[in-house]
């Protein structure tokens, strides 16, 4: 009886049969969860924090969805790394990897009732992933060395991401921003480059790109409102001292002129730092920090334009394209290292007053500029956005590209069954498994769609036994249709990337056969 206390009083475990149950069914509920935001004609969830203000994302991004969900099941909580994963290496496809490592756990599920043994299962799906994989690289189309080529490829990448967001229908107009982007960072995967700003106004049609960097800030009062051949001073520094402000200290004076000869020492003090500043031979000064009156006068009169609170990513961006650095002490004005820029000038978007900065040093920095009804659609169109620059910039150096709609799918299907056939023993049960798993990705689309998909899984299935075969699920028409026509296409990277993190997902839970939970800590009474 001794050994039964090991864990602490209200630690808990659970063994074998019931610790499996618990992980499967958490990562199915999971798949369930995201499922309906797969495809074209996926849904869109509303999140609602508990926090403060009680924010509300409206999203279909299931990376997004899946990062605001407090979860106490451990399985489920590997699946949400996986589709965060997912969202950081490609920035697609966060939505088909949890629905495809849920699938497979729902079939490893049935094996594991019938007697097979969880490491046969997943020798099994490990056979299985690999012959997906070398089914899919026998089908892609690389297009690197035809320049026009390659640019529809990426077109047709960009539209078909963005077909299932909410820009799917102005796909088009922003599928040419994201490409006209991405194309400007000459190969490579610094997204940084790209500034996306939000103003809330206007339609999402009035969206621009604008090449060069924007800065959402005021030109203050009084100071030159276009600068051309700037010299920048990037600075994170104090400008805010030329009045006295003495913070729990007590300073005692026998007189007001006492408190006036602080001040004037004060100003002197800031008059000195702003000289030393202009002694760099600049002509524009951006401060992380708030400047005053008297120093913005100061910069003013020797006609800087002087701005101030440059909001934080902004400043590290603006240091980066205009190639300057960050600097915070001003002594030795030979060391530090000054942005360019062709010109400066004052622009209007909406409402606000902005700040443009054009012909940078790093020339592929550009700013896209979102409009549109509210906050909300904003927040998700940019969300929107950043997934297909994150999916473009990653097929500009892999550039290797697969048709879209469930084609791959459908591949992959058909060489895990052909392998299943042959392979004798246990193992084919979970390679067939795993060929079922892969179908659910098309399945889903077509009833999210609000099809038949019995009837065109089936389709497709007769479809894929002849030789270079293109169908998919055209979703729009409702029936199975060429994709190589409709010109609906996917990065390899991205389904490679799908289809190995779901593998080794399913394949962790399913090594599960014991869950412990730690005793919650206790207050100790302290009376």
């Amino acid at each position: 009886m001794a050994i039964e206390k090991i864990l602490k009083d209200e630690a808990s475990e659970e063994k074998g049969e019931r610790a499996r149950m618990a992980s499967f069914v958490g990562a199915m509920a999971i798949a369930e969860l995201v499922k309906t935001t797969l495809g074209p004609k996926g849904m869109d969830k509303i999140l609602q924090s508990t926090g403060r203000g009680h924010q509300v994302t409206v999203t279909n991004d299931g990376a997004t969805i899946l990062k605001s969900l407090h979860i106490d099941n451990p399985a489920a909580k590997v699946l949400v790394d996986i589709s965060k994963v997912q969202d950081d290496e490609v920035g697609d496809g966060t939505t088909s990897v949890v629905v495809l490592a849920g699938e497979l756990l729902r079939e490893a599920e049935k094996l594991v009732a019938a007697k097979i043994h969880p490491m046969t299962i997943i020798s099994g799906f490990r056979m299985a992933a690999e012959c997906a994989r070398d089914a899919l690289l026998q089908k892609v189309v690389d297009n690197k060395e035809n320049a026009e080529k390659f640019k529809s490829d990426l077109m047709k990448i960009a539209m078909t991401t963005l077909s299932s967001k909410i820009l799917s229908q102005d796909k088009e107009y922003f599928a040419q921003l994201a490409v006209d982007a991405v194309l400007r960072l000459k190969g490579s995967t610094n997204l940084e480059a790209i500034h996306i700003i939000k103003k809330p106004g206007g339609s999402l049609k009035d969206s621009f790109l604008d090449e060069g960097f924007i800065l959402d800030k005021k030109i203050g009062v009084g100071q030159p409102k276009t600068i051309e051949n700037a010299k920048i001073l990037v600075a994170n520094t104090a400008m805010d001292t030329d009045k006295v402000k003495i913070y729990g200290a007590r300073v005692r004076v026998d007189s007001m002129s006492r408190v006036a000869e602080i001040e004037t020492a004060e100003k002197e003090k800031m008059r000195e730092k702003v000289q030393k500043i202009i002694a760099h031979g600049i002509n524009c000064f951006v401060n992380r920090q708030l400047i005053y009156n008297f120093p913005e006068e100061l910069f003013a009169d020797a006609g800087i334009l002087a701005i101030e609170h440059a909001d934080f990513d902004g400043i590290e961006r603006l240091a980066l394209v205009t190639g300057g650095e960050i600097a915070s002490t001003f002594d030795n004005p030979e060391s530090v290292k000054l942005g360019h820029c062709k010109l400066i000038e004052e622009i209007m978007i909406g409402e606000d007053k902005l700040i443009h900065f054009s012909g940078v040093e790093m020339g592929q920095a550009c700013t896209i500029v979102l409009r549109g009804a509210s906050q909300h659609v904003l927040d998700e169109a940019e969300r929107s956005l950043h997934d297909a620059l994150c999916v473009l910039s990653q097929t500009v150096n892999d550039s290797r590209v697969l048709l879209g709609g469930g084609w791959p799918e459908m591949v992959m299907a058909k060489a895990v069954d052909e392998l299943a056939r042959k392979t004798p023993g246990k193992k084919s049960h979970a390679i067939d498994a795993f060929s079922r798993a892969l179908v659910a990705i098309p399945t889903t689309i077509a009833d999210n769609a609000g099809l038949d998909s019995a009837e065109l899984i089936a389709q497709l299935r007769a479809e894929h036994q002849k030789e270079e075969c293109n169908a998919g699920i055209d979703v729009i028409s409702g029936s199975a249709g060429d994709m190589a026509e409709l010109g609906i296409s996917e990065s390899f990277k991205v389904k490679q990337a799908v289809l190995l993190s779901a593998t080794e997902a399913a394949e962790m839970i399913l090594r599960v056969d014991e869950i412990i939970t730690c005793a919650p800590r206790r207050r100790e009474d302290r009376m």
